[in-house]
């Protein structure tokens, strides 16, 4: 419970710095921005480390920490998208990711209580949980990849039939009260997109976590620790992606190697190190393979607009919510 109301209190504390000191009403520089998500990483880490000295959690904390920053790229693309889509502007992109990123590990706090509950009263449901897994990477490589965006539309559209939106942003405001009635603005709705986006991410991360351990502690922490500097990570991830032509297939690669660490577990038990280290592989091979194409087959520039992580939807099939 202490690491609990610890972890809140980091989280909420660290949402309010970078909100206000991490560049305020403008657009992040590259180099601002590397040197903030530079400062989140070395906190993560140095929180592992002290969870090892004071416990047995820091290496499943790590381990958890490794596995879902690496999947973490696809969802921070997606906010990018949705954050464009509906035109947020930089004034006020702070404030909506502020509330996205504590309501997001709010939900992923219980999301990951109900699995460890479920995986406790039925133990062979982290099978199905692996091949889920397996599923979604196999999508992911040969099917074009999955995409997040119908959950989005849903409630994004029952947003705005249930309260009428107005014809523009108030501020940082997500719902006004204008001519009698209440009005939500684009920001709430921009809101509830994010908050869609990364519960249906969380569907794939969350159950590949539990390849590594049901220490619903770890993982939770290790979530929270992943969505601190999300707007810094945010400013760095684009350029990631559009510069390294196999990152789609490398995240795909990574949810596939937690499947198959689920499956196989009975018959073979990876450290917490090799886990680690294969996904470090995974990357270093991915990042490496993405170099050498590019020099031998130069990439066009509408080539390098069009890539994008594998679970990711073009912009022309985001929510339509403020459509008529």
């Amino acid at each position: 419970m202490l690491i609990a109301v610890l972890t809140i209190a980091l989280v909420l504390t660290a949402v309010v710095v970078e909100q206000r000191w991490f560049a305020p009403g403008r657009e992040p520089r590259p180099r601002e921005s590397l040197i903030w998500a530079t400062g989140w990483l070395s906190l993560a880490i140095a929180l592992g480390l002290g969870l090892s000295l004071v416990g047995d959690r820091g290496s499943a904390y790590a381990t958890v920490y490794a596995l879902e920053r690496a999947l973490s790229l696809d969802n921070l693309f997606l906010f990018l998208l949705l954050l464009g889509y509906f035109g947020v502007p930089q004034a006020q992109r702070a404030r909506v990711l502020a509330f996205g990123i504590v309501a997001a590990i709010a939900l992923r706090g219980l999301a990951i209580a109900a699995g460890v509950a479920l995986l406790e009263a039925l133990e062979q449901l982290i099978y199905v949980f692996g091949a889920g897994l397996l599923v979604v990477a196999y999508r992911a490589l040969f099917s074009g990849g999955t995409t997040a965006d119908a959950t989005q539309g849903r409630l994004t559209r029952a947003v705005a039939r249930a309260v009428p939106i107005t014809d523009g942003f108030r501020g940082g405001r997500l719902l006004v009260r204008e001519r009698g009635r209440w009005y939500a603005t684009p920001l709430l709705l921009t809101l509830v997109a994010l908050l869609a986006a990364d519960i249906a991410f969380a569907v794939d991360s969350i159950p590949a976590s539990f390849a590594v351990t049901r220490d619903w502690t770890a993982i939770w922490l290790a979530n929270a620790l992943a969505l601190l500097g999300m707007r810094s990570l945010i400013a760095l991830v684009d350029d990631l992606v559009r510069r390294f032509r196999y990152i789609d297939k490398t995240i795909a690669l990574v949810i596939a190697f937690a499947g198959a660490k689920i499956l196989l577990a009975p018959v073979v038990e990876l450290s917490d190190a090799v886990t680690v280290a294969v996904i470090a592989a995974l990357f270093a091979a991915g990042v490496g393979a993405s170099v050498v194409a590019d020099r031998l087959d130069p990439p066009s520039s509408h080539e390098q607009r069009q890539r994008r992580p594998p679970r990711c939807p073009p912009v022309a099939s985001l929510p339509k919510a403020l459509d008529g």
